[in-house]
């Protein structure tokens, strides 16, 4: 009697720990899809915002450097209306006992293939700024608009087809449901050639070029600065433009995909995985980046403000006049003068300033 009442209790206890287990799966699981969705949001409301001005005329913008943020915003768009959405769907659809399938090799091909267009749109990115800077008399023969189609071409073309072995279900490239980021993933185990693979040439490629780039504009705001040492506001004018832009552009990039790329690296040579907050932090930081390029790209630059505001006060004007007003934009605001209406008809200026984030030009 006593051994069945002590099997009785066993089984109780538990059941009670496998309940609180699942409430607590159920709880991490809502919060994680809550910091997703909130992610997901800003970055979609950021890069709309970009779009809204960069298919515009923006005074200091060259059609080359237009190219390159377009396929940045829509490289960082792609984190909020395709990745994210794919993810959270396969997480409510898929059942987790279930092995690999074909709708997992997708979503994880969708999700490698953003991350390395963006990546490679941000090198490009940075290389096409550093020529505006470093040989500004050469821009316009090195950075023609076919060298510039054919670069953002790349940028999107190479990834897929690196990553096309992805979309094959089997035994040569496995893919898995992570429970713990949310996240149509590589088993990192069992691919150890293929995922270091990656981060020789998708990671270390950009980063290579990015800190050459951002070197190299670094070097010559310092050289400028010597050269106008008689004008002492000026030079301290660069010297805050080119810490304000450079710095925290390397920081972002760095500190939202080296976690990842070390977490993929450790997980293909131990063949275990990060603890599960972990995971998830180090998966998800990247796409945070998609919206920190909103901020470092656009946002620091005075032109984009000021035709941003054109933008929102021509809008408002003609969705509903009664919002001018409440929000500022009414006729004599600065940004309505005749200097910013007449915007789009302006001529760029030289290629010597056209890049977007030039050192130069931010202030």
């Amino acid at each position: 009697m006593n051994a069945l009442l002590n099997l009785s209790l066993l089984e109780l206890n538990s059941s009670s720990a496998a309940d609180s287990q699942r409430i607590m799966q159920f709880h991490h699981r809502s919060v994680k899809v809550s910091i997703i969705i909130v992610l997901g949001v800003m970055i979609t409301l950021g890069n709309i915002a970009v779009l809204l001005v960069i298919t515009s005329s923006v005074a200091g913008w060259s059609k080359s450097s237009r190219f390159f943020l377009l396929s940045l915003t829509a490289a960082d768009s792609a984190f909020g209306l395709l990745v994210m959405p794919l993810n959270l769907w396969v997480s409510l659809v898929k059942d987790y006992t279930d092995g690999p399938d074909w709708l997992c090799h997708m979503v994880a091909f969708c999700n490698a293939t953003v991350y390395s267009t963006c990546m490679y749109t941000l090198a490009a990115i940075s290389l096409e700024r550093c020529i505006a800077v470093v040989y500004p008399l050469k821009y316009s023969s090195l950075m023609t608009r076919r060298r510039t189609l054919l670069l953002i071409a790349f940028s999107w073309c190479f990834p897929p087809c690196i990553l096309l072995p992805i979309t094959f279900p089997g035994d040569v490239i496995q893919v898995h449901f992570s429970t713990a980021s949310l996240v149509c993933n590589l088993s990192y185990s069992t691919n150890v050639i293929y995922s270091l693979s990656l981060t020789c040439f998708i990671f270390f490629p950009c980063s290579v070029v990015m800190i050459y780039a951002n070197m190299r504009l670094w070097y010559a705001a310092r050289t400028q600065r010597r050269k106008m040492r008689q004008f002492e506001h000026v030079r301290r004018r660069r010297h805050n433009v080119a810490s304000r832009v450079l710095v925290p552009v390397m920081v972002a990039y760095f500190t939202c995909w080296t976690p990842c790329m070390i977490a993929m690296i450790y997980n293909a040579i131990s063949g275990s995985h990060v603890p599960e907050w972990i995971e998830f932090v180090v998966v998800w930081l990247p796409t945070s980046n998609g919206f920190l390029n909103c901020i470092f790209y656009f946002w620091i630059n005075n032109s984009f403000r000021r035709k941003f505001y054109l933008v929102i006060e021509r809008l408002a004007r003609g969705l509903c006049p009664a919002l001018v007003k409440p929000l500022g934009l009414h006729s004599e605001s600065p940004f309505s003068s005749g200097t910013l209406n007449n915007n789009n008809s302006a001529h760029e200026r030289s290629a010597s300033v056209s890049s977007t984030c030039t050192v130069m030009t931010l202030a």
